[in-house]
């Protein structure tokens, strides 16, 4: 049996899909604050320049930090937000922070509403979202004492304390709700992961199970259905019908299983087909009814096959008896029933372990699409009406 060599690779957005949307909006998200608030800020700080503001000092700077936002947030859309992007975006929000005297005027520093305290709570909520917090916290921090001492060389201790209050409420507060998510979309991933697992198992199990019922019909309506009718003296041997048997059982039980279970796709003449059969079985005479009927291949095969199995059950359990085989449509269904007058049986009374009815022939036509009926009773003879739903 080939050993099929398991592959690794990378987990994408599909196995990890509350990670993945996690992802996408933590950095869309960055992203869009980032150039949002960099273009307004810079808006808002060119047009308060009254001293002690240094015009030198506060264009360049203006400018750089500009493009800075408009760079991180086409880099975050493109690639992601990775560790040097946060360390840059630390590093100049923190380095602006402390050039804040030059920068801000005296009169719109109050209230925590200049350009430099929005660039500061930016930066420390971006940091928690996009980074762990092992180094997000501490960048947080960082932010916070910039702020905090910029503030105050301004000479504005008040607003030094109250924004940097402000700055580690945002980021305790990010720090906080970014973990609890993280967490939770893990718990989601796993949860998801196990799920795949679970149906990929139970996939193989069900394909494992129908390989094993394919094997054991092909078994019991090949060698042990031969082994029986001849032990029973149903067929003469040695004999051309014999060898012709045996050399069609041991086909079926060769072919590979890929071919027996996939017959050659398009329409398939049903009768001729079950002409066919009945050439399997020339030791029994059957009285047949066969309406020209066209089904798929693989309906037509499992069809001939649950008939080749009743009527190798007639040959070794009610031999010398009459027996027809009708094939015809009726309503929307394609109808298959063969019947004889023998001595018939309880069909309650078949042990579970008995392949003939319920896997040569009901668990072929389930599998199929289709249904079968055994309505038999002692000294009543048996019917066997084999059902396929025609939908086109």
């Amino acid at each position: 049996m080939p050993v099929v060599a398991a592959t690794t690779s990378p987990p994408t957005p599909l196995d990890r899909p509350a990670g993945g949307a996690f992802t996408l909006i933590f950095t869309a998200i960055p992203a869009l604050l980032r150039v949002t608030c960099g273009l307004v800020g810079a808006v808002v700080a060119l047009a308060v320049r009254t001293p002690p503001v240094r015009v030198a000092l506060l264009v360049p700077v203006v400018i750089a930090l500009t493009a800075w936002s408009v760079w991180y947030a086409v880099r975050a859309l493109r690639r992601g937000v990775g560790g040097p992007l946060v360390v840059g975006d630390v590093a100049l929000t923190t380095s602006a922070c402390l050039l804040l005297p030059w920068l801000v005027a005296p009169e719109v520093l109050p209230g925590e509403g200049s350009w430099l305290a929005v660039l500061a709570s930016t930066t420390v909520i971006n940091a928690q979202a996009t980074a762990p917090a092992r180094w997000s916290v501490p960048a947080g921090l960082l932010v916070t004492a910039a702020y905090a001492v910029g503030a105050a060389d301004a000479g504005n201790p008040v607003e030094a304390r109250t924004h940097a209050a402000t700055l580690l409420v945002q980021t305790g507060c990010a720090a906080m709700m970014t973990a609890v998510m993280r967490r939770r979309i893990d718990r989601a991933d796993r949860a998801f992961a196990d799920y795949q697992r679970l149906d990929r198992e139970a996939v193989v199990a069900r394909t494992a199970r129908e390989a094993e019922r394919r094997q054991n019909r092909d078994l019991h309506d090949t060698v042990l259905a031969t082994l029986t009718m001849i032990g029973l003296g149903a067929v003469p041997g040695p004999s051309p019908a014999l060898r012709d048997r045996c050399t069609a059982d041991l086909r079926t039980l060769t072919a590979p299983a890929d071919a027996r279970s996939a017959p050659p796709a398009g329409p398939v003449a049903l009768d001729d087909r079950l002409r066919t059969v009945l050439a399997r079985l020339p030791e029994l005479p059957v009285t047949a009814a066969l309406q020209p009927c066209t089904v798929p291949a693989e309906v037509a095969e499992a069809l001939a096959e649950s008939v080749a199995a009743a009527l190798s059950n007639v040959v070794r359990h009610a031999p010398g008896t009459n027996v027809t085989l009708r094939l015809a449509r009726v309503a929307d269904a394609v109808v298959v029933e063969v019947a004889d007058d023998g001595p018939g049986f309880d069909p309650a009374t078949v042990p579970a372990h008995r392949y003939g009815l319920r896997e040569s022939i009901r668990g072929r036509m389930t599998t199929a699409g289709g249904r079968a009926e055994v309505a038999s009773a002692p000294g009543a003879g048996t019917r066997v009406r084999l059902e396929w739903p025609d939908v086109g």
